[in-house]
């Protein structure tokens, strides 16, 4: 049975931001805009955490974007980028977020997933089966169509530019 939305939802926001920023970047050339996507999340109901995963790079103004981010109501989390020998590079936080997911979900009736990386459908389904209803952000062109299959709703933000910011140097 799929649940739909209400005001009394309590509500776990959950974003990869790698994923978030490589698919604007490649997509549109542009950032996205984190702020109107909680707003999206939210939607008027109880938000009881947002989380902000993010990569450390030592890039300029990165230490600004978290900030940001932080002003904007979430949670950031942040581990530094990875380089093995020979040069390769590995970032990611798919274990961070299933396990706090996986915390969470108890405490939460929803929970929303702004990333369309199909590795977390395992994760979602897993949700579920908690009794959590499942939803994800993204842009359709970059999300697994097995993430939207298990989610009870997902928001495709290829069709709203309200949230991506100005084009990326």
């Amino acid at each position: 049975m799929t649940t739909s939305q209400h005001k009394n939802q309590r509500i776990g926001v959950f974003v990869d931001v790698q994923n978030m920023y490589y698919s604007a970047k490649n997509l549109y050339g542009s950032k996205v805009n984190f702020r109107n996507i909680l707003k999206e999340a939210i939607s008027g109901r109880m938000l009881v955490r947002a989380i902000a995963y993010v990569i450390r790079a030592d890039v300029k103004d990165e230490n600004t974007f978290y900030d940001a981010l932080e002003e904007m109501g979430f949670e950031v989390k942040s581990k530094d980028l990875q380089v093995f020998f020979g040069g390769a590079k590995k970032g990611d936080w798919d274990v961070g977020i299933a396990m706090d997911v996986m915390r969470l979900a108890p405490k939460l009736d929803t929970v929303i997933l702004i990333s369309g990386d199909g590795d977390f459908s395992d994760l979602l389904e897993h949700a579920k089966s908690l009794g959590c209803r499942t939803e994800v952000i993204a842009f359709g062109k970059t999300t697994s169509r097995r993430l939207v299959e298990v989610a009870d709703s997902f928001i495709d933000l290829d069709k709203k530019r309200k949230f991506l910011l100005n084009k990326v140097n």
